[in-house]
């Protein structure tokens, strides 16, 4: 009855000429009275269908009142009804704990505080560093040709060798007699250049004494005997004025607290007529974009976890650099093309070959997530244009031609920068 109901046929009338039990025999009055009859019964029948429509009615409210009396009793949404709590549990704590890592990762562990010797110690005697990134702590230069191939299957350490060639090249320096590699790290540019310039006598600085001893090591290993290592401040060279044909200054300057100091220090020791050239990471010019505070904030990790006190432009250091008022022929460009397949590539050497740090064990798997965390957010500011890969390079003028100091009304205080 119930079925036909929800068909349609509650309240729809018999033909008239197909009234039970009536013929053209029977009379009229009993005809009506069997007409009287069926209505009854169609009757009794609706009134029996709206009744079970109203309890399924009233059924489902029931249910949706229990329902909604157990999600007042409960945190989990009803869509969860039924679920085992075990699983609920485990899904919520797995969110925990991907939102407690997040934010562990996200909070920079190496702010800059002078500490700048400290880091390179411990990555130099970790060994994890120098094993995948070899001689060079530097990125690597991958040609137009090599990046259409494909950067994988490029030599991640060769791409090094190949960066500290082009940046020679870029720098226009003619056959050097004296070399002075500024932040030298475990010397691989500067045993490089000494085995390029055989007559020439080269000087890596560095704030690491790890670095110079592994530097040392390395030039002895090698039987390069015309380079020398030795722990000394950039910022406060104890160097003789014009000492050097070539000063070589290597993403060094990302560290320093005082990029001012740094280029002018540069210059001083710099012999007249020499090349001074300087391959750093740099941040890009504000100008008429000012900063967003997302982008703010992604340089304020990338200052704070491989402690950096703060970036400058490309153009900054061209500013920088005339305002010596010692050096002309300045020139800048922004090799980020050719560089930033560095950033990914150093993360799939790592994949290709984990077994160094597998064995290092938890605290060595630890700073190799953030490492790698960071390698990518790199990569991704360096894509973005928040962070450009800039080279400057200028020559020291002579005493006869000493160029106009540049104003210092062009100098501009970068983000983060400490004044």
């Amino acid at each position: 009855m119930l079925g036909r109901a929800l068909r349609g046929d509650v309240g729809r009338a018999a033909p008239a000429r197909s009234q039970p039990g009536c013929s053209p025999s029977h009379t009229r009055r009993a005809c009506n009275r069997t007409a009287t009859r069926a209505q009854g019964d169609v009757h009794s029948e609706a009134v029996v269908t709206t009744s079970a429509r109203s309890s399924v009615t009233r059924s489902a409210q029931e249910v949706y009142q229990l329902a909604e009396a157990s999600t007042a009793t409960t945190s989990a949404p009803s869509s969860l009804a039924g679920v085992d709590p075990t699983v609920l549990a485990g899904v919520a704590g797995l969110g925990l704990t991907l939102y407690a890592i997040k934010r562990v990762l996200d909070t920079p562990s190496r702010k800059y505080d002078n500490n700048v010797g400290q880091e390179y110690d411990a990555w130099t005697e970790e060994g994890v560093l120098e094993y995948y990134w070899g001689e060079h702590i530097h990125l690597g230069y991958y040609s137009d040709e090599e990046l259409a191939r494909g950067y994988l299957k490029k030599d991640f350490k060769q791409a090094k060798f190949d960066f500290v060639d082009e940046m020679l090249r870029f720098s226009g320096a003619q056959n050097p007699k004296t070399i002075l590699d500024v932040g030298c790290g475990f010397g691989g540019t500067s045993r490089h250049l000494a085995k390029k310039f055989r007559d020439a006598q080269v000087t890596g600085i560095t704030l690491s004494p790890k670095q110079v001893q592994r530097g040392t090591e390395l030039a002895k290993e090698q039987g390069v005997t015309n380079v020398k290592f030795t722990v000394m401040d950039a910022l406060k060279m104890d160097i003789p004025d014009d000492s050097f044909d070539l000063v070589w200054a290597c993403e060094s300057g990302e560290h320093m607290p005082d990029k001012k100091k740094y280029v002018e220090e540069m210059t001083r020791v710099l012999k007249p007529g020499g090349t001074l050239v300087i391959a750093c990471w740099c941040q890009r010019e504000e100008g008429s974009r000012p900063f967003t505070e997302q982008d703010k904030a992604d340089l304020q990790f990338l200052y704070d976890e491989w402690a950096h006190p703060y970036f400058i432009s490309i153009e900054e250091f061209g500013r920088l650099m005339r305002g010596t008022g010692k050096m002309s022929n300045v020139k800048e460009e922004d090799w980020v093309k050719n560089t930033i397949a560095s950033w990914r590539h150093s993360i799939w050497v790592g994949v290709f070959d984990p077994w160094i740090v597998v064995f290092k064990g938890p605290r060595i798997w630890y700073k190799t997530v953030r490492e790698i965390v960071t390698l990518e957010r790199m990569h991704q500011a360096f894509d973005k244009g928040l962070m450009q890969y800039g080279m400057i390079t200028g020559t020291k003028a002579l005493p006869s031609a000493q160029p106009a100091a540049a104003s210092t009304a062009d100098v501009r205080t970068p983000v983060g920068a400490q004044v």
